[in-house]
């Protein structure tokens, strides 16, 4: 997974080759796992594009219905990098917008 921000739209990422559909979930849409698909390039990467206010957001994936903080990683570990901890005992991804 890879963000980027640039003039006030950020990129959100994931790498999901075998999925058929992937959406993000977050603070910035109220957690709502339909609000914001993802489009799938032909090397497998999702990608969105999103004009996000300025502060912290903290955003999950939904991948093909499954909650993940990435394919692969997800769980009470420091594995994931910008992730944290949630009430569910898993990990949410983090993003700082200036």
């Amino acid at each position: 997974m890879s963000t980027s921000t640039k003039a006030d739209v950020t990129t959100l990422s994931c790498h999901a080759p075998d999925a058929e559909q992937v959406s993000v979930a977050g603070t910035f849409n109220d957690w709502r796992q339909d609000a914001t698909p993802m489009k799938k390039n032909r090397q497998g990467k999702w990608t969105v594009k999103l004009n996000l206010s300025a502060g912290r957001h903290e955003y999950k994936f939904i991948v093909d219905g499954a909650w993940c903080c990435e394919p692969g990683c997800d769980g009470p570990h420091a594995g994931c990098p910008s992730c944290v901890g949630n009430e569910f005992g898993t990990m949410n991804r983090v993003i700082e917008v200036e």
